[in-house]
Protein backbone atom coordinates (compact mmCIF):
# COMPACT_ATOMS: atom_id res chain seq x y z
CA UNK A 1 0.00 0.00 0.00
CA UNK A 2 1.61 3.40 -0.70
CA UNK A 3 1.87 5.88 1.84
CA UNK A 4 -1.36 8.36 2.20
CA UNK A 5 -1.28 11.53 1.54
CA UNK A 6 -3.51 14.60 1.54
CA UNK A 7 -4.52 13.40 -2.11
CA UNK A 8 -4.73 9.61 -0.96
CA UNK A 9 -7.35 9.86 1.84
CA UNK A 10 -8.20 6.84 4.75
CA UNK A 11 -10.10 4.21 3.41
CA UNK A 12 -12.73 5.65 5.15
CA UNK A 13 -14.11 8.76 5.89
CA UNK A 14 -12.85 11.49 8.65
CA UNK A 15 -14.69 13.97 10.69
CA UNK A 16 -12.92 17.31 10.97
CA UNK A 17 -13.30 16.62 15.03
CA UNK A 18 -13.84 12.94 14.93
CA UNK A 19 -11.96 11.06 12.88
CA UNK A 20 -12.96 7.10 12.29
CA UNK A 21 -10.74 4.98 14.06
CA UNK A 22 -11.67 2.14 12.01
CA UNK A 23 -10.37 3.93 9.02
CA UNK A 24 -6.74 4.01 10.74
CA UNK A 25 -7.04 0.93 11.87
CA UNK A 26 -7.97 -0.44 8.48
CA UNK A 27 -4.77 1.41 7.42
CA UNK A 28 -2.46 0.29 9.43
CA UNK A 29 -3.12 -3.44 8.81
CA UNK A 30 -3.78 -3.00 4.96
CA UNK A 31 0.06 -1.66 5.92
CA UNK A 32 1.13 -4.64 7.62
CA UNK A 33 1.01 -3.41 11.08
CA UNK A 34 0.61 -6.50 13.38
CA UNK A 35 -1.11 -4.49 16.40
CA UNK A 36 -2.92 -2.06 14.00
CA UNK A 37 -6.03 -2.12 17.11
CA UNK A 38 -3.28 -1.05 19.62
CA UNK A 39 -0.71 0.95 17.22
CA UNK A 40 -4.03 3.05 16.29
CA UNK A 41 -5.46 3.67 20.09
CA UNK A 42 -2.19 5.14 20.22
CA UNK A 43 -1.97 7.40 17.34
CA UNK A 44 -5.68 8.19 17.97
CA UNK A 45 -4.96 9.46 21.36
CA UNK A 46 -2.04 11.34 20.04
CA UNK A 47 -3.43 13.55 17.19
CA UNK A 48 -4.95 17.24 17.58
CA UNK A 49 -6.59 17.29 14.40
CA UNK A 50 -8.01 15.42 11.49
CA UNK A 51 -4.92 16.82 9.50
CA UNK A 52 -2.44 15.72 12.33
CA UNK A 53 -3.86 12.18 12.34
CA UNK A 54 -3.54 12.26 8.55
CA UNK A 55 0.13 12.97 8.77
CA UNK A 56 0.90 10.55 11.72
CA UNK A 57 -0.78 7.04 9.84
CA UNK A 58 0.90 8.37 6.32
CA UNK A 59 4.48 8.17 8.73
CA UNK A 60 3.45 4.59 10.11
CA UNK A 61 2.28 3.20 6.87
CA UNK A 62 5.60 4.46 5.03
CA UNK A 63 7.39 2.29 7.51
CA UNK A 64 8.33 4.95 10.26
CA UNK A 65 8.84 2.95 13.18
CA UNK A 66 5.55 3.39 15.72
CA UNK A 67 7.61 5.52 18.76
CA UNK A 68 9.22 7.72 15.78
CA UNK A 69 5.60 8.59 14.85
CA UNK A 70 4.25 9.13 18.37
CA UNK A 71 7.50 10.84 19.53
CA UNK A 72 8.37 8.74 23.02
CA UNK A 73 8.50 5.23 23.68
CA UNK A 74 6.99 3.14 26.37
CA UNK A 75 9.72 1.84 29.06
CA UNK A 76 9.21 1.05 32.56
CA UNK A 77 5.89 2.66 33.20
CA UNK A 78 7.60 5.81 31.83
CA UNK A 79 7.44 7.91 28.85
CA UNK A 80 10.34 8.10 27.14
CA UNK A 81 11.18 10.77 24.26
CA UNK A 82 12.64 9.79 21.13
CA UNK A 83 13.68 11.20 18.01
CA UNK A 84 14.95 10.31 14.66
CA UNK A 85 18.31 8.54 14.53
CA UNK A 86 18.12 7.55 17.55
CA UNK A 87 18.09 3.97 19.32
CA UNK A 88 14.52 3.33 20.14
CA UNK A 89 14.50 1.40 23.69
CA UNK A 90 13.40 -2.35 23.54
CA UNK A 91 10.62 -3.42 25.89
CA UNK A 92 13.48 -6.48 26.74
CA UNK A 93 15.92 -4.24 28.31
CA UNK A 94 13.75 -3.82 31.08
CA UNK A 95 14.55 -7.20 32.01
CA UNK A 96 18.72 -5.02 33.02
CA UNK A 97 16.78 -2.24 34.92
CA UNK A 98 15.20 -4.67 36.96
CA UNK A 99 18.14 -7.01 37.24
CA UNK A 100 20.08 -4.03 38.27
CA UNK A 101 17.85 -2.95 41.08
CA UNK A 102 17.46 -6.25 42.58
CA UNK A 103 21.47 -6.21 42.47
CA UNK A 104 21.73 -2.84 44.36
CA UNK A 105 18.56 -1.39 45.86
CA UNK A 106 20.45 0.98 47.50
CA UNK A 107 22.48 2.50 44.68
CA UNK A 108 23.57 6.20 45.02
CA UNK A 109 25.62 6.50 41.84
CA UNK A 110 24.19 5.34 38.14
CA UNK A 111 26.03 5.35 35.14
CA UNK A 112 23.89 4.82 31.92
CA UNK A 113 26.52 4.02 29.12
CA UNK A 114 25.75 3.55 25.07
CA UNK A 115 22.59 5.85 26.89
CA UNK A 116 20.81 6.07 23.65
CA UNK A 117 17.67 7.56 24.20
CA UNK A 118 18.58 7.72 28.20
CA UNK A 119 15.60 5.26 29.07
CA UNK A 120 17.43 2.89 31.46
CA UNK A 121 19.26 5.95 33.02
CA UNK A 122 15.54 7.38 33.52
CA UNK A 123 13.99 3.99 34.40
CA UNK A 124 17.18 3.71 37.07
CA UNK A 125 16.51 7.30 38.96
CA UNK A 126 12.27 6.66 38.77
CA UNK A 127 13.02 3.57 40.98
CA UNK A 128 15.69 4.85 43.29
CA UNK A 129 16.24 7.39 46.04
CA UNK A 130 17.55 10.42 43.95
CA UNK A 131 20.44 9.09 43.04
CA UNK A 132 23.44 10.94 41.14
CA UNK A 133 23.20 10.08 37.44
CA UNK A 134 25.49 10.01 34.43
CA UNK A 135 25.06 9.25 31.00
CA UNK A 136 27.14 9.25 28.08
CA UNK A 137 26.94 8.18 24.31
CA UNK A 138 29.26 8.97 21.16
CA UNK A 139 26.00 9.65 19.24
CA UNK A 140 25.45 13.84 19.26
CA UNK A 141 22.08 12.80 18.90
CA UNK A 142 21.66 10.31 21.28
CA UNK A 143 22.77 12.74 23.97
CA UNK A 144 20.73 15.82 22.99
CA UNK A 145 17.31 12.98 23.71
CA UNK A 146 19.09 11.97 27.02
CA UNK A 147 19.56 15.53 28.49
CA UNK A 148 15.81 15.70 27.41
CA UNK A 149 14.58 12.39 29.21
CA UNK A 150 17.04 12.94 32.17
CA UNK A 151 16.47 16.36 33.13
CA UNK A 152 14.16 15.68 35.90
CA UNK A 153 16.38 13.03 37.60
CA UNK A 154 19.26 15.89 37.47
CA UNK A 155 21.15 13.34 34.94
CA UNK A 156 24.36 14.69 33.37
CA UNK A 157 24.46 13.35 29.74
CA UNK A 158 28.23 13.52 28.04
CA UNK A 159 29.28 13.16 24.47
CA UNK A 160 32.21 10.51 23.91
CA UNK A 161 33.60 7.13 23.76
CA UNK A 162 32.83 5.04 26.77
CA UNK A 163 34.39 5.82 30.08
CA UNK A 164 36.58 8.78 27.87
CA UNK A 165 32.95 10.41 28.34
CA UNK A 166 32.82 10.37 32.28
CA UNK A 167 34.19 13.02 34.73
CA UNK A 168 36.89 11.64 36.88
CA UNK A 169 34.74 12.57 40.17
CA UNK A 170 32.91 9.35 39.11
CA UNK A 171 35.56 6.93 39.35
CA UNK A 172 35.35 4.18 41.79
CA UNK A 173 32.01 5.23 42.72
CA UNK A 174 29.83 4.04 40.42
CA UNK A 175 27.59 1.50 42.27
CA UNK A 176 25.09 0.58 38.97
CA UNK A 177 26.99 0.60 35.48
CA UNK A 178 24.54 0.05 32.94
CA UNK A 179 25.60 -0.09 29.46
CA UNK A 180 23.46 -1.31 26.57
CA UNK A 181 26.05 -2.00 23.91
CA UNK A 182 25.50 -2.44 20.34
CA UNK A 183 26.01 -6.37 20.04
CA UNK A 184 24.78 -7.12 16.44
CA UNK A 185 27.61 -9.18 14.69
CA UNK A 186 28.43 -6.45 11.37
CA UNK A 187 27.40 -9.26 8.84
CA UNK A 188 24.09 -9.86 10.89
CA UNK A 189 23.13 -5.83 10.37
CA UNK A 190 21.58 -6.12 6.65
CA UNK A 191 19.30 -8.56 8.05
CA UNK A 192 17.70 -6.57 11.21
CA UNK A 193 13.73 -5.71 10.40
CA UNK A 194 13.71 -2.36 8.40
CA UNK A 195 12.67 -0.61 11.60
CA UNK A 196 15.70 -0.96 13.20
CA UNK A 197 18.31 -1.30 9.58
CA UNK A 198 16.52 1.63 8.36
CA UNK A 199 16.00 4.39 11.14
CA UNK A 200 18.49 3.95 13.93
CA UNK A 201 22.03 4.36 14.09
CA UNK A 202 24.71 1.92 12.88
CA UNK A 203 26.76 2.77 16.00
CA UNK A 204 23.78 1.97 18.01
CA UNK A 205 23.57 -1.64 16.30
CA UNK A 206 26.67 -2.92 14.98
CA UNK A 207 29.03 -4.67 17.44
CA UNK A 208 31.90 -5.88 15.50
CA UNK A 209 32.60 -8.75 14.25
CA UNK A 210 30.86 -11.31 16.65
CA UNK A 211 28.78 -8.54 17.98
CA UNK A 212 31.13 -8.39 21.21
CA UNK A 213 33.87 -5.93 20.72
CA UNK A 214 32.33 -3.16 22.65
CA UNK A 215 30.84 -5.65 25.49
CA UNK A 216 34.77 -6.26 25.93
CA UNK A 217 36.05 -3.01 26.12
CA UNK A 218 33.11 -1.90 28.50
CA UNK A 219 33.60 -4.85 30.40
CA UNK A 220 37.55 -4.24 30.47
CA UNK A 221 37.41 -0.77 32.20
CA UNK A 222 34.57 -1.18 34.45
CA UNK A 223 36.54 -2.70 37.60
CA UNK A 224 38.92 1.04 37.48
CA UNK A 225 34.97 2.92 37.86
CA UNK A 226 32.85 0.38 39.92
CA UNK A 227 32.91 1.28 43.66
CA UNK A 228 33.41 -1.87 46.00
CA UNK A 229 30.66 -3.98 45.57
CA UNK A 230 29.24 -2.04 42.32
CA UNK A 231 27.84 -3.53 39.56
CA UNK A 232 28.17 -3.97 35.99
CA UNK A 233 25.09 -5.11 33.45
CA UNK A 234 25.30 -5.59 29.89
CA UNK A 235 22.43 -7.08 27.81
CA UNK A 236 23.37 -9.46 25.03
CA UNK A 237 22.26 -12.51 23.11
CA UNK A 238 21.53 -16.50 23.92
CA UNK A 239 24.32 -17.49 21.74
CA UNK A 240 27.10 -14.84 22.84
CA UNK A 241 26.00 -15.00 26.68
CA UNK A 242 29.08 -17.79 27.14
CA UNK A 243 31.75 -15.41 25.54
CA UNK A 244 30.69 -12.38 27.05
CA UNK A 245 30.30 -14.01 30.24
CA UNK A 246 33.85 -14.82 29.91
CA UNK A 247 34.70 -11.24 29.57
CA UNK A 248 33.99 -10.32 32.53
CA UNK A 249 35.44 -12.93 34.05
CA UNK A 250 38.57 -12.15 32.99
CA UNK A 251 38.13 -8.61 33.91
CA UNK A 252 38.02 -10.06 37.57
CA UNK A 253 34.21 -9.45 37.86
CA UNK A 254 32.10 -11.51 39.81
CA UNK A 255 29.87 -13.07 37.01
CA UNK A 256 26.55 -14.57 36.72
CA UNK A 257 23.96 -14.73 33.46
CA UNK A 258 20.32 -13.81 33.84
CA UNK A 259 17.71 -14.86 31.83
CA UNK A 260 14.18 -14.35 31.05
CA UNK A 261 12.53 -16.29 28.92
CA UNK A 262 9.64 -14.04 28.67
CA UNK A 263 11.49 -10.81 27.27
CA UNK A 264 13.43 -13.37 25.74
CA UNK A 265 16.45 -11.76 27.35
CA UNK A 266 19.82 -11.80 28.43
CA UNK A 267 21.51 -9.81 30.49
CA UNK A 268 25.42 -10.16 32.04
CA UNK A 269 26.23 -9.02 35.32
CA UNK A 270 29.71 -8.62 37.14
CA UNK A 271 30.07 -7.24 41.06
CA UNK A 272 33.42 -5.94 41.24
CA UNK A 273 34.21 -7.73 45.04
CA UNK A 274 35.52 -5.51 47.26
CA UNK A 275 38.98 -6.83 47.59
CA UNK A 276 39.81 -6.21 43.73
CA UNK A 277 42.65 -4.00 43.28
Amino acid sequence: MPPLSSSSPLPSPFSASLPCPDAVVAALRTAGCVFAEDEAELILATARTAGELLALVDRRVSGLPLELVLGWAGFRGLRIAVAPGVFVPRRRTEFLVTEALAQAPDAAVVVDLCCGSGAVGAALAAALDRPEVHAADVDPAAVHCARGNLADAGGRVYAGDLFDALPDTVRGRVDILAANVPYVPTGEVPLLPAEARDHEPLVALDGGADGLDVLRRVAAGAPDWLAPGGCLLVETSERQAPAAVDAFTRAGLATRLAVCEELYAHVVIGVREPGLG
